[in-house]
Formats: structure tokens, C-alpha cells, sequence
């Protein structure tokens, strides 16, 4: 019988973008799933979208022992960056409390990096630098993290696939279904290279056709404008700052400065999670 298989994360993992009808979303996770065996494993998707980090700790992943796992999926973090009360400490002691209790139970977790917002929805260059900066320093804790709890880690924040319009939906901020399809492909590719997918690839090819530009700009007039002024009312001031010391700071050749002291927290947060913890994983 094939592992039973929990998805944890935000809306990336809850399948938005890639519609299954009547107002359901579908996603990598499931589709990932219908090729984990030939037999379709017990999946179960707890992601839900606007999950922060905390979402995951304190109310997908009680849930997600009970269920016991096999194999389970943790994906997030962005929408930690796009909160005035980013703390990447904070992110690294949620993210290592959380791949602890699963693979403490014997699941085997996979984990991935992701693009930073800014990139992907095209922001001006001191708005989007301190975004990327901030998705930066969540993927190399993710990636510090993996590498303890030997996850199965996608490298998802750079390749071809970021760039191609078709592979994202109206919001460029998730993926259409060609992207969710390339997500659980090379999910499934990573799987197999380790013995642990043995039923038929997901096809790349949609089955529904990619959204076209009057889709993207019916978003923008939509949903996009509570998007943004949702985020205006949390973000968008401490962005605005941020920027502005950005301009500053490139305008004295000091820019460097801005990335020194975003490692630097990387590395503290690293560094404070529990000796015991980090000393208990082979």
C-alpha cells in the first residue's frame, strides 16, 4: 500500500491557478499524488491560502500527525515575507519545529524555494529588491533545514519556468496548471530518482488553456485591487521605507551593506535554533 501523503503550505500548495471546477482548486500536491504508486496513495491537502509559517505550526501540523504520514510536503514562507512582522528568526524556529515533528515520526518531507513576489509581479527595483531579499533568506533556511532533516529539496526559485508567462496564471503569483503540472513533475522526477515514485508521471501538457492577457488585466480591475490594498494596509508602509533605504544606500555605494546584514540574520537565526534539535538529526 502506497505511503499516505499530507500536504502542508499556502495557496501555492492549495492548488490556486489550476482550477478543478466548481470553485475547487486542484494543484501540484494532487496532482503528484495520482503518481506516487500505481495504486493512488491517501492524500490529504491541509494547505491553505495566506498560511504564514505560524498557520503551518500551530494549525496544519497537529493535524498532520494525527495522520501520520508517509510522505509529507512543506512549502511556504512568502507570504511570511509580504507581512510588515517579518522575522526570519521567527521563520527558521517555525520551519525547524515543524520538519522536526514529521520526520520525527518517520515521514519522508519535501520541501522546495521559491521566487521572491517582487520579481514575479514586476515591482519597481527598490520595492522588489528588498522582497527578493527577504525570499532569499527564507530559501537558505530552507535549504539548512533540508539538508538536517534530509528532505527531498526542488529547487524552485530559478530555471525557465519562472520566466514563461504560460506556466503562471492571471496574478502572476501561482502558478496556471502547466506550472502546477511542472511543479509536481519535477517533484515526481526527484521522488522517482529516489525509489519512492513508482506510478506514471504527471503529463506537463494542461488540459484547459492558459490565460491570456485579457484574463490578467480582468484580475488586475478584480481581484487584483483588493489584492494590493490589502496589502497596502500591512506592508506597503514598511515597503515604502524599506525602498527608500534602498535608494540610499545605492546611492553611496553601499548596497552591499543591505545583504551583509540579511545573512548576517540568516546566520543568527540558524544559530539560535536548539543545539538538541539540530544534534539529534543524522
Amino acid at each position: 500500500m502506497p505511503p499516505r501523503f499530507v500536504a502542508l503550505g499556502d495557496s501555492l500548495t492549495e492548488g490556486v491557478g489550476d482550477p478543478a471546477g466548481d470553485g475547487v482548486w486542484r494543484g501540484w500536491a494532487a496532482l503528484l499524488a495520482d503518481g506516487l504508486a500505481e495504486r493512488r496513495a491517501g492524500f490529504t491537502n491541509l494547505a491553505v491560502s495566506g498560511a504564514q509559517t505560524g498557520d503551518v505550526l500551530e494549525r496544519q501540523l497537529p493535524v498532520a500527525l494525527e495522520l501520520r504520514p508517509g510522505l509529507a510536503s512543506v512549502v511556504v514562507g512568502v507570504n511570511d515575507t509580504l507581512r510588515c512582522t517579518f522575522d526570519i528568526r521567527a521563520v527558521a524556529a517555525r520551519l525547524d519545529r515543524v520538519y522536526a515533528a514529521l520526520t520525527g515520526q518517520g515521514a519522508i518531507l519535501l520541501t522546495a524555494c521559491l521566487p521572491d513576489p517582487g520579481t514575479m509581479l514586476g515591482l519597481p527595483g527598490p520595492l522588489a529588491r528588498p522582497l527578493a531579499r527577504r525570499q532569499r533568506a527564507v530559501n537558505t533556511v530552507v535549504h539548512a533545514l533540508s539538508e538536517r532533516y534530509g528532505a527531498l529539496h526542488l529547487h524552485a526559485c530559478a530555471g525557465d519556468w519562472i520566466t514563461d508567462r504560460a506556466m503562471w496564471s492571471a496574478d502572476r503569483l501561482h502558478p496556471a496548471e502547466r506550472g502546477h503540472r511542472q511543479l509536481a513533475l519535477r517533484f515526481h522526477t526527484l521522488l522517482a530518482a529516489h525509489g519512492l515514485a513508482t506510478g506514471p508521471a504527471p503529463s506537463p501538457e494542461p488540459e484547459s488553456p492558459a490565460p491570456g492577457r485579457a484574463a490578467s488585466l480582468w484580475w488586475l480591475a478584480t481581484a487584483g485591487t483588493g489584492w494590493v490594498a490589502r496589502r497596502c494596509t500591512d506592508l506597503l508602509p514598511q515597503l515604502l521605507a524599506l525602498a527608500v533605504d534602498e535608494l540610499r544606500h545605492r546611492a553611496r555605494g553601499t548596497s552591499a551593506r543591505l545583504d551583509l546584514r540579511a545573512s548576517a540574520a540568516v546566520s543568527a537565526a540558524l544559530t539560535a535554533l536548539p543545539v538538541a534539535e539540530r544534534q539529534g538529526v543524522a
